[in-house]
């Protein structure tokens, strides 16, 4: 008979009005060691974590990984954020003020 603990799916809300956290599917440390690779995959399926025990007390817990963040593109990322005021094809000064059209 194994020592798995099902956790609760829903948090209980006492009387005092404060939620409590649903309770983490434990795990004897001799059973998890017989069992790793399928615990592990079924705490990364169901995204519920899992803690192990020695004798009781609370060793470790193993949690889903978070998700990645694909970082985002620098492409693209001003879109948007400017306004293009007067006529931009035109030079800013007279031509005849520029040094480089001088002799």
């Amino acid at each position: 008979m194994s020592s798995v603990e099902h956790a609760i799916p829903h948090a209980e809300v006492p009387s005092s009005g404060e939620a409590v956290r649903p309770a983490i599917k434990t795990v004897a440390i001799s059973e998890f060691k017989a069992k790793c690779l399928a615990l592990i995959e079924e705490v990364n399926r169901t995204g519920q974590p899992l803690r192990i025990t020695r004798r009781g007390k609370p060793l470790a817990e193993v949690v889903p990984a978070a998700a990645e963040l694909r970082p985002e593109s620098w492409l693209g990322r001003m879109a948007g954020t400017m306004e293009i005021v007067g006529d931009i094809m035109e030079p800013t000064m007279n031509l005849v003020e520029w040094e480089a059209l001088k002799d």
